[in-house]
């Protein structure tokens, strides 16, 4: 990524997003009845596309990251599930979050329709971060994790990263 345009463009996403975000009511739901599944269809990787009929590269800092916040997720993810997590244990998991999107920002280099594809994962990756610390009234801390689902989701079907598990 260029980080001086990356940054930039990121931080446009993000801002954008964070206004349409309450305006789309962005409603990820935990949906019990069939099963265990999260709705993220408004959410910003709904702008996801392939890169003609495959998938987008990743390089090794990009494949690190996202293996870190899958794990830190994985790790809380039955207590979410469960009802057991708590606001603290969401602030830190947000915490790991916005961590690894920082560290991914600053070191990845992709071509730049990749990159433009990969903001839609990490804005999403950001507002979840911002859900899971309380920062929104209107949602719940449970919202962000499940945003943070569908984009952990998405980057698995959008992005060629060899060691990802559905």
């Amino acid at each position: 990524m260029n980080i001086r345009r990356s940054r930039a463009t990121l931080l446009l996403l993000i801002a954008a997003l964070s206004g349409l975000v309450p305006t789309l009511a962005v409603h990820a739901q935990h949906d019990h009845q069939q099963g265990h599944r999260h709705d993220a269809s408004s959410a910003a990787v709904a702008n996801l596309q392939l890169d003609g009929t495959k998938k987008w590269s990743t390089d090794a800092p990009l494949r690190s990251g996202m293996a870190a916040i899958r794990a830190a997720f994985d790790a809380d993810h039955p207590a979410i599930h469960a009802g057991r997590e708590t606001d603290a244990q969401y602030a830190a998991l947000a915490d790991r979050i916005a961590s690894q999107v920082d560290a991914i920002v600053a070191s990845c280099k992709l071509p730049p329709q990749a990159d433009a594809n990969l903001h839609y994962v990490i804005a999403d990756l950001m507002q979840s971060a911002s859900l899971m610390r309380g920062e929104d009234p209107q949602r719940t801390r449970h919202d962000g994790a499940a945003l943070v689902h569908g984009a952990l989701d998405a980057y698995g079907r959008y992005f060629d990263d060899p060691g990802w598990k559905p």
